[in-house]
């Protein structure tokens, strides 16, 4: 559905060119004159300019410089009798994507337009991928690496959906925020997302505050409560830690997915709901299925789309993205002038493993702001388990004499920087740089191995 602009000044030759296009879908506007060409240009969008050059107010070269400083989109084919080398060189320096000599035959116009429309049509395909990929963000996630690219390719695929999203990760990898960013884009996010922590309630209070119950199921009740099964009505119900939920539970809860329908606690009516799942878990819900603390029909009624998420050690630099997003929120909300890592705070934040991930993280960085003061965050701020490499795997007999390897004086004390730099130095030539090998023997992972080989 091409739209094609047509500058053209002998009516006869506009004529025959919308009559070789008129089978073509799409829609052609003629003009005659630049200023008439620069008034379509500025109040519609067309994908094709077929541009004579030879006009009564000037040439097509003057149209091509004004479409380039405006940035207009449109592609610009040449079409002209006075054809020459020079002309065709100068109008293809000025981005003209192709120079038709008139007179023209059908087949090379149409020939010329589907090559263009084409190459359009593939860059922008290339630009799209390419914002993709760089994504620093989406949502409220903040991570540039090709796990988190993976990671919002598929919310933005499974958003639209009603298709229940199982998303499973370690303990602060963004369960919580992923289940937001699926609300958020979908077609439900002006509903509410009502979100329950299958863990965190006691086991009789359960299903009282999912399906809700009626005055005087049981002690304590005294008027009726609305659970979050109705409160999520035409917008999403968030079950987090779903592996944690009593088997009794399960049993009903597999029952309300199959048929949108429930009873309060207590009551006897039925109640019709439209509500989209999404839940969570850290741990593995198949091992949990194996061992008889999760039902398995349940499991395969809600592991439609999986969305794994990558632990924080998996995911390269996005570690110095994140806590640079954290220290400048913590920053400004404690009233502090923190603007930066030191080299070594960042090469240490890399090495870590980060057990507790994100959320780890934003607490490293939250007490460092609001404990400390100053412009740059250097290795002395650092909280525990940070303030010190822990040597793994340590002689059990230690001597208490100096070493003259590591420095027998304070002022020749060698940094732990250096000695983990010249072990992974010495590991890598007696592996002949083979990484997954030295990785086996300094008992480290590959992908830590990679990391820390970054900084040699």
């Amino acid at each position: 559905m091409a739209r094609i602009l047509i500058i053209e000044d002998d009516l006869t030759m506009a004529e025959l060119f919308c009559h070789y296009l008129e089978d073509e879908k799409g829609t052609i506007q003629c003009v005659e004159t630049i200023e008439e060409a620069k008034e379509q240009l500025t109040s519609a969008s067309y994908d094709i300019v077929l541009l004579d050059y030879q006009l009564p107010d000037g040439t097509g070269l003057d149209l091509l410089n004004y479409i380039n400083e405006q940035g207009i989109p449109s592609a610009v084919i040449m079409i002209t009798g006075h054809g020459s080398l020079t002309t065709a060189v100068k109008a293809m320096q000025l981005g003209a994507r192709d120079f038709i000599v008139k007179p023209t035959s059908k087949t090379r116009l149409l020939c010329t337009l589907k090559n263009v429309l084409k190459t359009q049509n593939l860059q922008r395909v290339i630009q799209t991928h390419e914002k993709n990929i760089s994504r620093k963000d989406f949502s409220n996630f903040v991570g540039a690496s090709l796990p988190m690219q993976n990671v919002y390719r598929i919310i933005e695929s499974a958003a639209p959906s009603k298709a229940t999203v199982f998303i499973t990760g370690e303990s602060g990898t963004g369960k919580e925020l992923c289940a937001e960013a699926l609300h958020m884009n979908s077609p439900r996010q002006a509903q509410p997302l009502c979100a329950i922590n299958c863990g965190a309630i006691p086991r009789d209070l359960m299903e009282s505050e999912v399906f809700g119950h009626v005055k005087g199921a049981f002690t304590g009740a005294h008027t009726d409560r609305e659970g979050l099964a109705h409160q999520a009505n035409r917008g999403t119900l968030f079950l987090d830690e779903i592996c944690e939920m009593d088997l009794d539970l399960q049993t009903k809860l597999l029952r309300f997915i199959q048929t949108g329908t429930f009873q309060k606690v207590g009551g006897d009516k039925e109640e019709q709901v439209d509500v989209r799942f999404v839940c969570a878990t850290n741990r593995d819900p198949l091992k949990e299925v194996q061992e008889g603390r999760f039902r398995e029909d349940l499991y395969y009624r809600l592991h439609v789309l999986p969305l794994a998420l990558p632990p924080l050690r998996d995911r390269g630099e996005d570690i110095l993205l994140i806590a640079q997003h954290f220290l400048d929120h913590y920053t400004q909300e404690e009233g502090k002038d923190f603007k930066k890592f030191e080299k070594h705070v960042r090469t240490q934040f890399l090495n870590y493993d980060w057990p507790g991930n994100v959320r780890q993280l934003q607490n490293v960085i939250w007490n460092i702001v609001a404990l400390h003061q100053g412009e740059c965050v250097t290795q002395e701020m650092l909280p525990a388990p940070l303030d010190a490499l822990i040597l793994k795997h340590a002689p059990t007999s230690i001597s208490h004499s100096p070493s003259p390897i590591f420095g027998n004086t304070k002022e020749t004390l060698v940094t732990l920087d250096t000695i983990e730099y010249k072990a992974i130095e010495n590991a890598l030539k007696v592996c002949n740089n083979n990484v997954s090998e030295a990785a086996h023997f300094l008992n480290v992972s590959t992908a830590t191995l990679y990391r820390k080989k970054k900084f040699i």
